[in-house]
């Protein structure tokens, strides 16, 4: 019969998560930096070079440039007699290529964000997982794929065998985080109070569904905060349950096994486990095992064992949005440079009008 996972394991896991378990503190590694090395005038101005990057154009940026020692100075002030509170967040929608809810924090709070991500991003970096491919330096979705092509042939034995893989998506993932539980997860790596008393005025100034819940799709740090939250996951899939072969990229992961069996025992106990200790849910119409040679949909490339072909509702925005743009130089080389990364040959000369 096979091993059930204890809801007493799990709770204790979270109990350990909110601060309770004294081996994780003792042996875990631990954030640095002060308080100070964040919001001290210099890390403002550094954050500043970097946040206005491409962004001089934009209305809001060169007001607040155009006062910036001033600006600056007030935010340094505020920040460091514990006054500062996070502005409301200007609201619209996008179509990437679904829905999406974007709520965009003014500049002055986004250089904060950069100030933070700063300093964050290198320590935490070093505590995921190396098959963690959102929102990370020198990964992304190519390299996401390229790892997908490798797995395959490492299960396959050299496509000598059947390969099954679990795909899985979590429903409404920035909307349904548990932000008493992302501030729990932080508060085992960061000693300082005032780093954690900032962390929480921003993560608390947005909710979704209700008070306490949810990250903002346009906040830097939502990208961060949401790969720490999922490290727990991560770590869970890799050290608990030993497996070996398995890919996250944001809220989309694939888990690969010559036993179709084994992946569907896998399943309740992942369910188990997000909604316990992190309050997720999968998307219930999301959850496949296929094998590779049936073609497996990710990152929007469908994946073959020895090839993989762009997704068929790709390829038809790709090519509506080449024309709405009169086939504009810069948006066909992008387009390009995107199918060169797959089987699309003839899709590649259609697009550049060979």
């Amino acid at each position: 019969m096979p091993e059930q996972i204890s809801i007493f394991d799990l709770m204790h896991d979270r109990q350990n998560s909110a601060g309770g378990g004294d081996f994780l503190r003792k042996n875990r590694i631990r954030f640095i930096h002060a308080y100070d090395d964040i919001i001290s005038v210099d890390s403002l101005l550094e954050a500043w070079q970097e946040f206005v990057r491409g962004k001089r154009s934009r209305k809001d940026v060169q007001e607040f440039e155009g006062d910036l020692m001033a600006n600056i100075l007030s935010l340094h002030r505020d920040l460091k007699s514990g006054d500062y509170r996070h502005s409301p967040y200007e609201f619209f929608k996008i179509n990437d290529p679904k829905p999406r809810d974007i709520h965009k924090a003014s500049v002055r709070d986004r250089l904060l964000h950069h100030a933070i991500y700063r300093k964050l991003y290198p320590f935490f970096d070093r505590t995921f997982i190396a098959d963690s491919f959102s929102c990370r330096l020198w990964k992304g979705t190519h390299k996401a794929m390229d790892r997908f092509k490798v797995f395959a042939r490492r299960v396959s034995c050299n496509h000598t065998k059947t390969v099954w893989v679990l795909k899985c998506d979590i429903r409404k993932f920035f909307a349904s985080v548990d932000q008493q539980i992302l501030l729990d997860i932080l508060a085992l790596y960061i000693p300082d109070k005032n780093i954690l008393r900032l962390l929480e005025e921003i993560i608390s100034s947005f909710h979704s569904a209700g008070p306490g819940t949810g990250l903002p799709l346009g906040n830097l740090t939502s990208q961060l905060l949401v790969n720490i939250y999922m490290n727990k996951f991560d770590r869970f899939v890799k050290h608990q349950r030993k497996v070996r072969y398995y890919i996250r990229y944001a809220d989309d992961f694939v888990i690969f096994s010559q036993s179709r069996d084994t992946l569907i025992s896998l399943i309740p106990r992942i369910q188990d486990f997000l909604w316990t200790i992190l309050r997720l849910k999968l998307h219930p119409d999301k959850i496949s095992v296929r094998t590779i040679a049936s073609g497996v949909d990710y990152l929007g490339w469908v994946h073959f064992t020895n090839h993989r072909v762009i997704r068929t509702a790709t390829k038809r925005r790709m090519l509506k949005r080449i024309n709405d743009t009169g086939h504009k130089k810069e948006t066909v080389q992008s387009y390009l440079g995107l199918l060169s990364h797959g089987n699309a040959r003839k899709l590649q000369n259609k697009i550049s009008g060979a």
